[in-house]
């Protein structure tokens, strides 16, 4: 049984590719496309995966999108289940500006995924349960489902005793309740949240402190990207220095980030020391081209080369 369990309920399939410069109107020759598995719960099981983690990623999908990114993570060795849809699964596209060196990103929205089909998630969700020590709920929410939806996630996560991770944004994490361990919001995902601009650092600190005395969650990891990270429990905060690299994407950076903290905490690490694991695959994700995320060696050199400037 996997350690790790992941849920994305808007799974996408990322589609990378460069052009000279992006201009209207006019038709862009394009290098051959990269295909990959995407959405944030699947890129949190793939960078998992690639860091030597038991997950298993659980998703709905249909259509060819889909059949194509079941395909995919079988090619990677990414253990997942699919729960067959009739609509469409939706697709994702970075294209990259060869004269700037921009990124463009397109995100197309995702099928409507009905009742009965949401049960069926959340029936597999639970089957999957007895084995596994965290569940990473992760991305956005779908058509057709509630924005409380992730509020149900936690309760039967929690009704069986296991850690609950969530990574959301707008309405659904508003609405996400309080039965989360941990929560990695952005800057602008935090501000949403408590319903107000953050100015400085001492407002990012009373921020976080703000969602766990209101019982969201217990950690919150607040992402700051070229500012590294900020940890928080109730007892206390810590500041996670950034790793400066020459970034070639940022795609996928947040999720390969979630991943290493996630995969830490799972091989118990200390919490400040599972953050920085995290912020090692984060870093890594910002090395590879379009939509790749982190791979080992470059976590593990990383994290390393962060251990010695403590």
């Amino acid at each position: 049984m996997a350690a790790i369990v992941t849920l994305t309920m808007n799974p996408a399939l990322d589609i990378a590719t460069v052009t000279d410069r992006v201009v209207p109107t006019h038709k862009l020759r394009c290098e051959a496309p990269r295909y990959d598995p995407g959405g944030g719960g699947i890129n949190v099981a793939r960078a998992v995966h690639a860091l030597g983690g038991d997950v298993l990623a659980i998703f709905p999908a249909g259509g060819a999108a889909g059949e194509m990114i079941g395909h995919l993570l079988h090619k990677e060795g990414v253990l997942h289940h699919v729960i067959h849809i009739t609509g469409f699964t939706r697709e994702s596209l970075a294209v990259g500006e060869r004269e700037t060196g921009e990124q463009y990103r397109f995100l197309l929205p995702g099928p409507v995924i009905g009742p009965a089909d949401q049960e069926r998630c959340l029936d597999r969700l639970a089957a999957r349960l007895p084995g596994a020590r965290y569940v990473v709920a992760s991305g956005s929410l779908p058509l057709g489902v509630p924005e409380d939806f992730y509020a149900r996630v936690g309760r039967l996560v929690q009704r069986h005793g296991k850690r609950f991770v969530l990574d959301t944004s707008g309405p659904a994490l508003t609405a996400a309740g309080r039965g989360v361990h941990l929560l990695k919001p952005s800057l602008r995902e935090l501000e949403h949240l408590i319903g107000r601009q953050i100015s400085d650092e001492q407002d990012e600190d009373e921020a976080v402190h703000e969602v766990i005395a209101q019982g969201r969650a217990e950690i919150v990891v607040l992402s700051l990207g070229p500012r590294g990270a900020l940890v928080a429990t109730a007892r206390d905060s810590e500041r996670i220095a950034a790793i400066p690299v020459e970034a070639k994407s940022t795609v996928g950076a947040g999720d390969s980030m979630l991943a290493g903290i996630v995969l830490g905490l799972c091989r118990d690490l200390a919490l400040r020391d599972a953050v920085r694991f995290g912020v090692a695959a984060g870093t890594a994700a910002l090395l590879g081209a379009g939509t790749q995320l982190c791979r080992r060696d470059d976590v593990d050199r990383l994290y390393a080369r962060q251990s010695l400037q403590q």
